[in-house]
């Protein structure tokens, strides 16, 4: 059975929490899934390392999986080309 990392990202610490997941990355056993049930809204920086971790999941062969991205978030990350780099979780 295969290991799923998980990590929380909170609204506080959001490039935090990316840099974390990014690291988790090795261990995460090809799927990673972030839980972004808390967080409202993305700057530029955050988007740039939404766009980092999806370029070392590929490297990686791991899947990463969003939950709990609202409605704005997931327009942004369309907007910005990112929403097909991930999957998205209910």
């Amino acid at each position: 059975m295969p290991v799923i990392a998980e990590c929380l990202v909170d609204a506080e610490r959001v490039l935090p929490a990316l840099q974390e997941a990014r690291e988790k990355l090795d261990g995460a056993g090809g799927e990673l899934v972030l839980n972004f049930s808390a967080v409202r809204r993305l700057d530029v920086s955050a988007l740039r390392a939404m766009e980092h971790l999806a370029v070392a999941a590929d490297d990686k062969a791991v899947k990463v999986g969003l939950r709990g991205v609202n409605v704005e978030i997931y327009k942004v990350l369309k907007l910005v080309k990112l929403a097909p780099r991930f999957s998205f979780l209910t």
